[in-house]
């Protein structure tokens, strides 16, 4: 789907044309929630940014002008919190890709706060959004020569017990080191002996995850993300992480949104012979027994083959970010990100 655009005015008065989204990805390529929650604002209060193409370099604008919806995605939402009312204020809905991974004792998460910390932070987010406003993501599920899939179940589960209770799935993902080469560098560059997943120990996972997510009444939705392998015998979905069936759940009475998302929303209706209101197979069932049903295919054509989210614009910039991790494909490195953050203005029209 071609992004909508608009003329803009910037603050020097000068008439530029703008990507005009109605969707707003806030961001798959640095933690914006953490490290940029007032400079986003900021961007929102006067109405657009600056976005650098990471592939051809090249800047254009963004306005804010039709959004309807964020997704936010963070290791530490924490300094968003006290912005949210904002969006309210503003008509805007949103959920957050929450990341919270047990990596601590290892390091490889050097920059996030103590898991104690993130915890309260997520079931804080839970009860300021509500019901679906935070999807739980352990991303990614990384072996190494100290941890292997017994230990990274008991990860899972240590978290899980905690968390079950203020959300409704869990999103994962299999690092996949061999991809990315600077990856690789990084971890070897600081003592870390990883291994490659293969489909072999990505099923056992799966069906031990599977398993435990019975036995123990978390009751989670499994799902992964960007993945190749097919785990559904183990009742694990392939995810899609800019969802236009949480958005439904969420904001179903914006009407401008959920023509964009492609979805049209229904009224209950009775059945001529029961007493029970019926829908369509396949629909998307919402509260009041309304659903939507999907008119239009809404998948967002820019991202990797395997990645099922519907459309967006995403806002970030790469070797921004700094956590530090040390998996981490969106840095060249740790270093480079921390040198690129110390120049960040929160007036400016871009991150950096």
């Amino acid at each position: 789907m071609k992004q909508q655009k608009v003329q803009i005015l910037t603050r020097v008065g000068v008439e530029v044309e703008a990507f005009a989204p109605t969707v707003l990805s806030v961001s798959r390529a640095t933690d914006i929630p953490a490290f940029y929650s007032k400079w986003f604002f900021n961007r929102l209060e006067e109405g657009y940014c600056k976005w650098r193409n990471p592939f051809s370099g090249m800047e254009y604008y963004v306005s804010f002008e039709n959004v309807r919806f964020i997704v936010f995605w963070s290791k530490n939402p924490a300094p968003l919190i006290p912005y949210l009312d904002r969006l309210m204020k503003r008509g805007i809905n949103c959920y957050v890709q929450y990341t919270l991974n047990d990596y601590e004792i290892e390091g490889l998460e050097p920059g996030v706060p103590a898991i104690g910390k993130r915890v309260r932070t997520f079931r804080q987010l839970e009860e300021t959004l509500g019901e679906h406003g935070v999807m739980w993501r352990f991303d990614p599920m990384i072996l190494t020569e100290n941890i292997d899939i017994p230990k990274l179940l008991r990860k899972v589960s240590f978290l899980a017990e905690k968390l079950h209770d203020y959300t409704d799935t869990l999103v994962f993902s299999f690092a996949d080191i061999a991809g990315y080469r600077k990856v690789g560098r990084n971890l070897t560059a600081h003592g870390i002996r990883y291994e490659e997943w293969t489909e072999a120990k990505m099923r056992e996972f799966a069906s031990r995850l599977s398993q435990l997510n019975k036995e123990c009444g978390w009751n989670l939705k499994l799902c992964t993300c960007a993945e190749k392998v097919d785990l559904s015998e183990f009742g694990i979905e392939h995810n899609r992480c800019v969802d236009n069936e949480r958005m439904a759940r969420i904001a179903h009475q914006n009407g401008v949104l959920m023509t964009e998302l492609g979805l049209q929303i229904h009224e209950p209706s009775l059945s001529l012979f029961k007493d029970f209101e019926t829908h369509p197979s396949g629909s998307i069932l919402l509260l009041g027994g309304k659903y939507a049903i999907r008119i239009a295919n809404r998948k967002d054509s820019g991202q990797r083959q395997l990645c099922g989210c519907i459309n967006s614009k995403d806002i970030g910039q790469y070797d921004t970010c700094p956590h530090g991790c040390l998996y981490c494909y969106a840095n060249t490195s740790p270093e480079s990100a921390s040198r690129k953050y110390s120049r960040h203005n929160p007036d400016a029209e871009t991150i950096i």
